[in-house]
């Protein structure tokens, strides 16, 4: 940005929801470069502050893409396995996130520096339910 003699601007890493919360399905290394980019933004974010440039990473949730579509099929017990986590009951729309990226750009967002900005209807607040036998409680060695 220097090299265009740029005075301040706004970067925006993409990440996801599985840096802050993981996945139940084995994509270790997809979650941990997501989780890098979370801390390279974060670093980013505070070497260049008073440089005027902030730095955020959208976290976005699953979308309703024609990749997903494709993968989920006609299977509705595997699409339910997913929308049951969201508590709208649904994916989001790419609208909806680049929406969150046009807040972000914007001098609207000028404060909001090193965040990760999750864009996820809820999901990562949400009660979460297991799939799979449960575990096993511990025994109650109390009697």
């Amino acid at each position: 940005m220097r090299k265009h003699k740029k005075t301040k601007g706004s970067i925006i890493n993409t990440a996801s929801v599985v840096a802050l919360v993981g996945s139940s399905a084995p994509q270790l290394a997809y979650t941990a470069s997501k989780g890098a980019v979370l801390a390279m933004t974060r670093e980013l974010a505070i070497v260049h502050a008073k440089e005027d440039f902030r730095f955020n990473a959208l976290c976005p949730a699953p979308l309703n893409t024609p990749l997903l579509q494709d993968w989920l099929g006609d299977d509705a017990a595997k699409r339910h396995r997913r929308e049951i986590h969201f508590p709208s009951g649904r994916f989001g729309e790419a609208i909806e996130q680049a929406q969150a990226v046009l807040f972000l750009a914007s001098d609207e967002s000028s404060f909001v520096n090193a965040t990760d900005f999750v864009v996820d209807g809820g999901l990562t607040r949400a009660y979460v339910t297991a799939q799979g036998p449960p575990t096993q409680p511990p025994a109650n060695l109390a009697r």
